[in-house]
């Protein structure tokens, strides 16, 4: 009788099903749980984010006023107020509703030109790290011949050669991204495929082009994660600049850039509101990128495991 009341192999009791069920629904809750805990500032950067996408979403609902047409005459250069948050603009425009809708567009060039430019700078760091030779030779000379240009004098000699426009300032801004991406993914390939997974795949007939899709690039995801999410901020930058020079995104299309290279430009005296606003939300938006790359750094680096 005794016997027969003991659990036996083909009777898995729901106690021991039930611990491998709720790692696999809350999973993800703990892992954000757990890089909260570790990364505070990771996870303050991370919900700052994610305000700021909401509000460059839903900008037709957040913003009081239409950003280039709606235009107050008697209120040029006002201070803010009940009617104007955040004051208006040398021809009246609502700088608040300019800030609203200049988020979506210069976050929106953003994360265009890192995607662009970062996953082409992947793909060919991993083709330049693995194929070598020649290949990897030229590319390298020509990517130092890219690099040998200051960041903001190259996109600016692109754009003016590609013409004024959004996508323009997106392609210009992404070739920028290319050298550095292609240098680190190069480097994390040369150690990758050194590994003895990568010569069993070779051995057994698999083409070069699966090596590198099945086997290396995988590997190089976390390395890229981290640039891409630290060249956020440095794409926010470069976009004002272009916008602040007057070769970025055209008037009268609201940017954070072009906003302030517009009151700058008005007058050697500016007001104080058009100038602290939209730099405030440059400040702020690139800070809350630079401090979740960061974090993210920290979570993917192994070497860095385990510090606070």
């Amino acid at each position: 009788m005794a016997q027969a009341d003991r659990p036996t192999l083909a009777e898995p009791t729901g106690a021991i099903l039930d611990p491998q069920a709720e790692p696999r629904r809350d999973g993800w809750l703990l892992g954000i749980a757990r890089f909260s805990r570790r990364n505070p500032v990771g996870a303050v950067s991370g919900i700052l984010i994610i305000v700021i996408l909401a509000v460059a979403i839903f900008a037709p609902v957040i913003a009081t006023h239409d950003p280039i047409l709606e235009a107050d005459f008697r209120a040029l250069r006002e201070a803010p107020t009940s009617s104007h948050w955040l004051g208006t603009d040398d021809i009246g425009r609502d700088l608040y509703s300019r800030i609203i809708y200049g988020a979506r567009v210069s976050l929106f060039v953003a994360f265009m030109a890192v995607m662009v430019g970062d996953l082409f700078g992947a793909a060919w760091g991993v083709a330049t790290g693995y194929i070598g030779g020649r290949f990897d030779m030229y590319s390298q000379r020509f990517l130092e011949l890219l690099m040998s240009f200051p960041t903001l004098i190259l996109a600016m000699l692109l754009v003016l050669a590609m013409g004024a426009g959004v996508w323009t300032v997106i392609v210009a801004i992404s070739i920028t991204r290319v050298p550095l991406s292609v240098r680190v993914v190069r480097s994390v390939t040369l150690s990758v495929k050194e590994n003895a997974y990568v010569d069993a795949a070779q051995a057994i007939g698999a083409s070069g082009t699966r090596v590198m899709v099945r086997h290396i690039a995988p590997q190089c995801v976390a390395p890229w994660l981290v640039l891409a999410t630290a060249h956020l901020g440095s794409v926010i930058i470069l976009e004002a600049s272009l916008g602040f020079l007057g070769v970025g995104v055209p008037l009268p299309t609201a940017t954070w850039g072009n906003m302030l290279g517009g009151t700058v430009s008005a007058g050697l005296f500016p007001r104080w509101w058009m100038v602290m606003f939209p730099g405030l939300a440059i400040t702020i938006t690139v800070l809350a990128f630079n401090l979740f790359g960061d974090s993210i750094r920290d979570v993917l680096d192994p070497k860095l495991r385990g510090r606070t």
